[in-house]
């Protein structure tokens, strides 16, 4: 009997993009990635002015490409401005919508995903589901800094490293939920996340410094040295968060967050650049080695992924530091459409069932 061939619409719209993939169940047949003019984004007022705009390029572009969207038998689309959840696809509900409308948690435009994916069901048929970047599935001890106003949250790439970890589970012949992994994401922006038993149990913030550095992230850096930059008034509070968030790690030591270049330097001789580089691949060794004491060191597999996993002389360098604790399995690459069709597909053949956003986060504080 031949397995039925679903047809998978993911979209996941960016600041000045929006990314949209075709697949049959697996099998990805169409995707592109369309550039919006800035000029164009400028002249609406809020995000969600945006809608009709968002809506039409994808239209407009599959209808390029001669692909119809009467058949689909699901959209989905990544989403944020959501409160903290757990990971996992969600059907489209009222709270999703009136979250996404307002910016509930933040402003941009991945926002509208649920709108966009909802008004394309309506109209072509099919179902509608969201994955959310807004996944916290922390230990409550996990959540403990220093300081007792400050929490410990996580901002990182939980599509890739869900996706890239049902990639390794199905390998070994496995569930997800079975396993203890650490996975880092080394990217532009790097984490490092303990992942045990199906979930993200305690992970580094890619944005708001912390974990290794990345090539556009400062990562760890100690609290006193930030405070000392933010009242010696060379710098604006604006300037300072963009080092740690955009314009920290290789770009604050080189200029250039491309590594491609870096190693290019370090061929000609900069020793200066190979420091960098290599400091790079140690702190991600060392939160590797850090995570998994989270597991207790019962780690089934270190697995890699991102863009940068593609430098096999930094993976090599990685897994020196960290073979000993268990096997590295390397994901090169980003595979967050994969995991909205994957996600979707899953439902669809009726291996999970689609999950509820309730509008409640699911963490709301310490009990003192």
């Amino acid at each position: 009997m031949m397995e039925k061939q679903y047809k998978i619409l993911a979209i996941n719209p960016g600041s000045t993009s929006t990314k949209i993939a075709l697949f049959e169940n697996e099998k990805q047949v169409f995707s592109i990635n369309v550039a919006h003019d800035a000029a164009k984004l400028k002249e609406f007022r809020e995000i969600v002015d945006q809608l009709p705009y968002r809506k039409e390029t994808i239209v407009n572009e599959l209808s390029k490409n001669n692909i119809s969207m009467e058949g689909i038998d699901a959209f989905v689309a990544r989403i944020g401005g959501l409160v903290g959840m757990e990971s996992g696809t969600y059907i489209i509900n009222e709270t999703i919508l009136e979250h996404s409308r307002t910016g509930f948690t933040a402003k941009h435009p991945i926002n509208l995903s649920g709108l966009i994916v909802q008004d394309f069901a309506k109209a072509y048929g099919g179902q509608a589901f969201v994955n959310p970047e807004d996944v916290d599935e922390f230990e409550v001890v996990a959540r403990v800094s220093g300081l007792s106003d400050v929490v410990r949250s996580t901002k990182g790439h939980p599509l890739n490293q869900k996706e890239v970890a049902h990639r390794y589970a199905r390998d070994i012949g496995k569930q997800y939920e079975d396993l203890n992994l650490v996975i880092s994401h080394i990217g532009g922006g790097i984490t490092v996340t303990a992942h045990q038993k199906g979930r993200m149990i305690d992970s580094t913030d890619a944005v708001d410094g912390d974990g290794p550095m990345a090539p556009t992230r400062c990562g760890a850096i100690p609290a006193a040295a930030i405070l000392k930059l933010s009242v010696s008034g060379k710098e604006t509070e604006k300037q300072i968060y963009d080092r740690i968030s955009k314009n920290g790690g290789m770009v604050d030591h080189l200029g250039t967050s491309d590594v491609k270049e870096v190693k290019e330097r370090i061929k000609k001789g900069d020793t200066y650049a190979a420091l960098i580089y290599d400091a790079m691949a140690y702190q991600i060794g060392k939160y590797i080695g850090a995570y998994a004491a989270v597991l207790n060191g019962a780690v089934d597999a270190i697995l890699l992924t991102g863009g940068i996993a593609n430098d096999t002389e930094l993976v090599e360098k990685v897994t020196g530091m960290v073979k000993f604790i268990a096997p590295v399995r390397v994901y090169a690459g980003e595979f967050e459409m994969e995991a909205l069709a994957n996600g979707a597909l899953r439902i669809l053949m009726g291996q999970e069932q689609a999950k509820t956003y309730s509008g409640i986060p699911v963490w709301s504080g310490f009990k003192k």
